[in-house]
């Protein structure tokens, strides 16, 4: 599962350059993203074209009879993807990128709360999370536009804090995923995931267990047991 994420680079610029964003799109330095924020993505218009814009976490189907359902629809599951109701149209036709730097996984200890980690490609760089994203159209005439992330079988430098993680894109793959002539051969390939040599974990204090708190601290390393702050 991908339940949180990060977004902290300090140069908007590297980001709109990155992804092609345009400046009417807002980038935000983001530490701490939950299901249910407002996330930058990059979707394909009518032609095919990449754009950004911004999508609500939680993919509310387009038949949905109401939006609460997207907080169950945060990931997709690779392997199944295509065939669910809830994603089939998605995986065909409405795929994006969600732009993140890092994302966030907990691991059990005896004696205290989980201990989290911030999980980043070794080089700390800018990537993007293979995502599918879906416009709802409310009974009085307004859209939702929401997104949800696809996860894989986690590799071996995450399997010890959970089975799954969610699906990097390399670099080079992120335009055929978007292009939905892509073949079903090509996409198995692509949608393998961040290999452990390229997964870099660092542990951070509990500042991050607070889905409301969004600030720099969530990525400060962790404090002796007895002396970390809550938030």
């Amino acid at each position: 599962v991908c339940g949180r994420y990060t977004l902290a680079a300090p140069d908007p610029a590297a980001v709109r350059a990155r992804f092609g964003i345009a400046e009417a799109v807002e980038v935000r330095q983001r530490y701490n993203v939950a299901p249910g924020d407002e996330v930058l993505a990059v979707t394909t218009d009518r032609q095919g074209s990449a754009r950004g814009e911004v999508l609500r976490w939680g993919l509310v189907p387009s038949w949905a009879k109401r939006p609460a359902i997207g907080l169950k629809l945060i990931n997709a599951r690779v392997e199944t993807a295509a065939e669910r109701p809830a994603f089939r149209r998605a995986f065909e036709r409405f795929r994006c990128l969600i732009v993140a730097d890092g994302f966030y996984e907990w691991q059990a200890r005896s004696g205290g709360p989980k201990q989290p980690f911030h999980i980043t490609r070794t080089d700390g760089g800018l990537f993007a999370f293979a995502g599918l994203w879906s416009i709802w159209h409310a009974p009085d005439g307004g859209q939702l536009r929401t997104c949800t992330i696809l996860t894989t079988a986690a590799n071996s430098a995450i399997a010890g804090l959970h089975d799954r993680m969610p699906v990097i894109l390399a670099p080079k793959a992120e335009s055929a995923w978007l292009d939905t002539s892509t073949t079903p051969e090509r996409l198995d390939q692509i949608l393998t995931g961040l290999s452990p040599a390229q997964t870099a974990l660092t542990p951070v204090g509990l500042a991050v267990n607070d889905a409301r708190y969004d600030g720099p601290e969530c990525l400060a390393p962790p404090v002796p047991s007895g002396q970390e702050p809550l938030f």
